[in-house]
C-alpha cells in the first residue's frame, strides 16, 4: 500500500474546529499557542468562540486551517509515532493546504507558515476591491467544457470586466471559475443553459486563482524570498504542476504561481494514483478532499483524520 497525506483548503473551516484536539492533547495546544504567538493574535478565540463572518475572513481562515492540520500532524507523531517521512510517499494540499503540507514536511517553520498565510490572505483580499470579483462552482460539466465556455463567455463580455477563468479543477464534474463579478454571473447563466446540473455563486470575497490576483502574487514573491524553504522530507505534489516536487527553489516559485494559477486537484490525485497511491488521508478540518477522492479515482481510498477519535482510528490503521 502506498499512502499520501493531504491537507484541506478554504471552505473546510467551521467554528469550533480544533477545540477537541486542544482539550485532549497538550501537543495540539502547543501548536495553537505557537500560531497565536507568531501572529500576535488570539486566533484560537476566533476559531472556537467567534462568529462565522470573522473566521471566514480569508486572512483568518488560512492560518486557522493550517493550525488545525498541524495540530493533527503533531498529535499523530506524539501519540502514535506516525511520521510524514516514513508513513507516506507523497503529501499535497489544496490551495492554502499546500502551505500546511510544506510545514508538515519540515520545509517551512510553523511560525513562518502562519505569517505567510496571514499575508497571503490579506494580499489576496487587497488585489481586487470587494464586489468586483467573484467565484462560482460549476457542477456536471467537465473541465474542458468549462474552459471552452469561459472563452465563449469572454467574447461576449467586452466592457473590460471580462476575466472569467477556471480556478479549481476539483473533480470530474466539479470545476470552480473565478474572475470579474459580471463575467462570472454571465458564465453561470451560460453554463446553466448548456447543461450544467448546478451553477452556484460562492460566498467568497475575492476571485482566487485567476489573473486578477497578480498583485497578490507579487506581494507573495517578495515575502517568500525572505523565508527559508528546506527540502521537504517527502515529495509535495504541487497544485500548479500536478506532480511531485522537492526542490526548494522550484517550490518557492510554484507557491507564487499558485496565486494566479489553477488548482489542479483532479490531476494531482490522478498523478498520485498513477504513482501507485492507494490511500489518501486528509489531515485537518472537514472531509472535502477525502470526498473528492472517491469521485476522481475509485481505486484510491479516501480517509480523514481531524478529531481525537479519527486520529486514534488512523493510528491503529497505520501502526496496527
Amino acid at each position: 500500500m502506498t499512502r499520501a497525506f493531504v491537507f484541506p483548503g478554504q471552505g473546510s473551516q467551521f467554528i469550533g474546529m480544533g477545540k477537541d484536539l486542544a482539550d485532549a492533547f497538550v501537543e495540539a495546544r502547543d501548536i495553537f499557542e505557537q500560531v497565536n504567538d507568531a501572529l500576535k493574535q488570539d486566533l484560537t478565540k476566533i476559531m472556537w468562540e467567534g462568529q462565522d463572518t470573522e473566521l471566514n475572513l480569508t486572512e483568518n481562515t488560512q492560518p486557522a486551517l493550517m493550525a488545525v492540520s498541524m495540530a493533527v500532524v503533531r498529535v499523530l507523531k506524539k501519540q502514535g509515532g506516525v511520521r510524514m517521512d516514513s508513513d507516506c510517499s507523497y503529501i499535497a494540499g489544496h490551495s492554502l493546504g499546500e502551505y500546511s503540507a510544506l510545514a508538515a514536511s519540515s520545509a517551512f517553520e510553523l511560525a513562518d507558515t502562519a505569517r505567510l498565510l496571514r499575508l497571503r490572505g490579506r494580499a489576496m483580499q487587497r488585489a481586487v476591491p470587494v464586489g468586483q470579483g467573484a467565484m462560482a462552482a460549476i457542477l456536471g460539466l467537465d473541465f474542458d467544457t468549462v474552459t471552452a465556455l469561459a472563452k465563449e463567455n469572454a467574447a461576449t463580455n467586452t466592457n473590460g470586466d471580462s476575466v472569467c477563468e477556471s480556478a479549481n479543477d476539483n473533480a470530474p464534474g466539479q470545476v470552480v471559475i473565478s474572475g470579474h463579478t459580471k463575467a462570472v454571473e454571465s458564465f453561470v447563466a451560460l453554463a446553466s443553459a448548456r447543461g450544467a446540473k448546478r451553477a452556484i455563486m460562492l460566498p467568497v470575497s475575492a476571485p482566487f486563482h485567476c489573473r486578477l490576483m497578480a498583485p497578490a502574487a507579487a506581494e507573495m514573491a517578495k515575502a517568500l524570498a525572505q523565508v527559508t524553504i528546506r527540502p521537504p522530507s517527502v515529495p509535495v505534489v504541487a497544485n500548479v504542476s500536478a506532480q511531485a516536487e522537492d526542490d526548494p527553489n522550484r517550490l518557492r516559485q510554484l507557491l507564487v504561481d499558485q496565486i494566479t494559477g489553477r488548482v489542479r486537484w483532479r490531476e494531482s490525485v490522478m498523478w498520485m494514483a498513477g504513482a501507485n497511491v492507494t490511500e489518501l488521508v486528509e489531515l485537518g478540518a472537514g472531509k472535502v478532499l477525502s470526498g473528492l477522492t472517491k469521485r476522481i479515482d475509485d481505486r484510491v481510498k479516501g480517509m480523514n483524520a481531524g478529531t481525537p477519535a479519527e486520529i486514534e482510528a488512523l493510528i491503529k490503521h497505520i501502526k496496527g
